[in-house]
Order: structure tokens, then C-alpha cells, then sequence
């Protein structure tokens, strides 16, 4: 069992910066891929951002070069570093855990989720 809380979300205006966190507790957390998706109001749950158990990341194409995904295993932590944030970025964002290392940006793939942190960007 890994159990996950998001901090950081807020109101910021295009092009400002937001860190996202999530602390993770219970299970082995370093053995764990984690992952942040997100949904904006009337669209599904999407992929943003991944990382393996040993560093590895993955993007989806909206976000590449925008955000950074980083992994503190000692700290039980994950953050999602966003920059250039745009008016489509609003949505309420999830981080998510998993065993193994493929699939990242695939929401089925994930077992334990957080209850989510609300990011709004105004224009």
C-alpha cells in the first residue's frame, strides 16, 4: 500500500511557475514509478509527466520542455516543476504510483492515486 498527498497547486497567471509535491508513505517508495496526470474540466484524466524508480522520465507533448518531474527517494517525495504555464494547463493534478518502469503516461498502468491538487492559469 502507498499512500499519496499533493500540495502546491494555486491560481497563477499565463507564463507564470508552479511546484507541485507529493508525498508518498507506506510501502517501499523507492521501488515505485510514479507519475502526474491531470484533468481539465469536461476532458478525461491525462498523462503529463513520469518517472522510473531509478530516474528515468518521460512527457507528454504539451508539457515537454514547459515541465520537470523529479523524484526524492530518501525524502518519499515527487514534484512536477511547471513553467510557461498556459491557460490550458488548468486542471486538477494527481500524482500516482506504480511497479515498473514501462507505460509511464498510461493511467491504467497505476495503482495507488492521491486526491488530487486544483491549478488554475488565468490569461
Amino acid at each position: 500500500q502507498v499512500q499519496l498527498v499533493e500540495s502546491g497547486g494555486g491560481s497563477v497567471q499565463a507564463g507564470g511557475s508552479l511546484i507541485l509535491s507529493c508525498a508518498a508513505s507506506g510501502d517501499t517508495y523507492s521501488r515505485y514509478s510514479m507519475g502526474w496526470f491531470r484533468q481539465g474540466p469536461g476532458k478525461e484524466r491525462e498523462g503529463v509527466a513520469g518517472i522510473t524508480y531509478d530516474g528515468r522520465t518521460s512527457y507528454s507533448d504539451s508539457v515537454m520542455g514547459r515541465f520537470t518531474i523529479s523524484k526524492d527517494n530518501a525524502k518519499n517525495t515527487v514534484s512536477l516543476r511547471m513553467n510557461s504555464l498556459k491557460p490550458e494547463d488548468t486542471a486538477m493534478y494527481f500524482c500516482a504510483a506504480k511497479r515498473g518502469v514501462k507505460l509511464l503516461l498510461t493511467l491504467d498502468q497505476y495503482k495507488y492515486w492521491g486526491q488530487g491538487t486544483q491549478v488554475t492559469v488565468s490569461s
